[in-house]
């Protein structure tokens, strides 16, 4: 059994237990193909003096067995949204003495990072130390926000030259990733993963007024419904789906799903239009409620600026929930036919239109199901096993 350690700043934990479960999924997914031993370093930034939600962050600073996978939580003194350019340093600073345990404890075949930024450069100097073959992510903002940053994307472009592979989570974004400098020969698409028994089309007459009591929210049998997921943060979108309802059935009900800063002035904008009591802020769900909300709308509604794969679109899908969403990432890779949804222009009236166009000519939701066949844990991870095996050749 090979033996793979993952740097991931984004990992569950129980402060945040939705925070990354994309990655847990994944590295959990390899983990049970009994070929690759994962470990996983969660390292959590804590400022010095722990405040606000960083006192809950730094208390799930806790070390365990998750899911088959060895999961170490180091705490990195962090200053908050000014340290960004010395976290790399401060990450494999506090990793690496773990590190060098663990790896003379059981020696380790590869170092993998789990994004591009900060992980990468830290895992870069990690991978190094311990003179290993070295792989980085890229998921999306971490190469679209942080390569905006000239110091970070200088730490980004050494890392990327150091590692022997680095994965993309669409071919959209690995051309991105060539475009700012990294080498593009390395690069390999890897796409997402999906539990296929949790997100799948459940259809029953009591679906929405059963939804609507646990939700505590009114779904009317007959309403439109559309669901945002994702960050309530401003490159998601989430103001244009609010925007775009004045154009829209007036009983048409918006549920968003999430968290983040932009929250306060999406209430507000839903007061202002007069919308307030359609607009219905659901918080982060867990995902055995998530399926049911999907399943209970009409059209998932995603309006991003910026995305590399969101795994949104997959679930819905899944769910038998068709898209609107923006041309951004890998959009055109998952929306690939007519019965998947509409790709429409970034801005209130062409959403209004796509949502439109679905609620007049709904496709059948075995058919918008059928779109995300091809998405698996199972088979994302027998590709990204496929893809390590590589490295140490």
């Amino acid at each position: 059994m090979k033996r793979v350690l993952s740097l991931a700043t984004l990992y569950p934990n129980a402060a945040a237990p939705r925070f990354g479960t994309f990655v847990a999924r994944s590295l959990e997914a390899l983990a049970a193909r009994r070929d690759w031993q994962v470990t996983v370093i969660n390292p959590i930034g804590v400022p010095p003096v722990a405040f606000g939600r960083y006192r809950a962050l730094k208390a799930a600073a806790t070390d365990g067995v998750e899911h088959s996978v060895a999961v170490h939580r180091p705490t990195f003194p962090l200053v908050p949204r000014v340290g960004g350019r010395i976290n790399p340093a401060l990450i494999a600073r506090t990793v690496l003495p773990l590190a060098r345990r663990l790896h003379a404890e059981a020696p380790f075949d590869l170092v993998d990072a789990q994004f591009f930024y900060p992980d990468g450069p830290a895992a870069a100097r990690i991978a190094r130390a311990l003179d290993l073959p070295l792989s980085i992510k890229a998921r999306g903002s971490d190469i679209h926000y942080w390569s905006t940053r000239p110091w970070a994307l200088a730490q980004m472009i050494a890392a990327g030259k150091h590692a022997g592979g680095l994965l993309a989570v669409s071919g959209s974004l690995a051309g991105d990733m060539a475009t700012i400098g990294l080498p593009g020969d390395k690069v390999t698409v890897h796409y997402t993963g999906l539990d296929r028994d949790r997100f799948r089309p459940l259809q029953h007459t009591q679906l929405r007024r059963r939804l609507g009591h646990e939700l505590g929210v009114a779904l009317p049998d007959t309403a439109p419904v559309l669901v945002t997921l994702g960050a309530l943060l401003p490159h998601k979108g989430q103001s244009l789906v609010i925007d775009a309802l004045a154009d829209l059935p007036e009983r048409t009900v918006l549920l968003l799903v999430g968290r983040g800063d932009d929250e306060a002035r999406l209430r507000a904008q839903a007061r202002s239009l007069g919308v307030a009591d359609r607009v219905h802020f659901l918080g982060s769900l867990d995902h055995d409620l998530l399926p049911l909300v999907l399943s209970a709308a009409n059209a998932m509604v995603l309006p991003s600026a910026r995305e590399g794969l969101a795994n949104a679109w997959v679930e819905a899908l899944a769910c038998g929930t068709p898209l609107v969403i923006t041309d951004a990432g890998g959009a055109r890779e998952v929306l690939t036919a007519p019965e998947a949804g509409r790709i429409v222009a970034r801005n209130a009236r062409a959403i209004a239109e796509g949502v439109r166009e679905l609620l007049e000519d709904p496709p059948q939701r075995q058919a918008v199901a059928a779109m995300a066949e091809r998405f698996s844990w199972q088979t994302h991870a027998e590709a990204l096993a496929r893809y390590y095996e590589s490295l140490l050749a």
